[in-house]
């Protein structure tokens, strides 16, 4: 895991040092492992998950504005968050995002400050295509039920619907529509 501490996520005074971080070509899932970009905003206060949420989206737009006019969307993934392909693409590399803080109401999404996890979605086709994947997601939903006593209504699997409602941890409904716009690369 690499980690990078950057403030407070309601503003975007470390995006230039985040998109360096997951910019970086030489982050690359390791050989049978895991990696994931942990990016920690330990002034941010205690949001609420719609809050969080807003805050969520903001960054990721900002982080894609500066990021488009350096680097193409990842062709591996849809840039409409509609898409049930689509993927959050910077450095021209598509990641999943995991948002975690105090207030989630998931107990495995809570983390004692805001926190956006970026998994590049390069190691999902690596467990994919190792067989290993459908074993890591029963882990997953196993231990979520071991902690919370069901698994999250919020997740999906991959190709079953878009990957952008999963992204804050809270519950949406049928009708949300994600608040992202990824705009043409320059």
């Amino acid at each position: 895991m690499r980690i990078l501490v950057a403030g407070d996520l309601r503003n975007g005074e470390h995006d230039a040092r985040i998109l360096d971080a997951l910019q970086d070509k030489r982050i690359k899932p390791a050989l049978n492992g895991m990696i994931a970009i942990a990016v920690l905003f330990p002034a941010t206060p205690v949001l609420s998950e719609s809050v969080f949420e807003t805050h969520l989206w903001d960054r990721l737009q900002a982080l894609h504005d500066a990021d488009r006019q350096y680097f193409a969307w990842d062709p591996n993934v849809a840039k409409d968050p509609r898409s049930v392909n689509f993927g959050m693409s910077i450095g021209g590399s598509a990641f999943f995002v995991v948002g975690l803080h105090p207030g989630a109401s998931r107990i495995s999404r809570r983390a004692p400050m805001a926190v956006l996890a970026f998994n590049p979605h390069e190691q999902f086709r690596h467990l994919r295509r190792d067989g290993e994947y459908e074993r890591l997601r029963h882990v997953v939903r196993q231990r979520d039920i071991a902690i919370q006593g069901h698994t999250n209504p919020m997740l999906t699997d991959h190709g079953a619907a878009s990957e952008a409602a999963q992204y804050s941890g809270r519950a949406v409904f049928a009708n949300w529509a994600c608040p992202f716009l990824a705009r043409s690369d320059a």
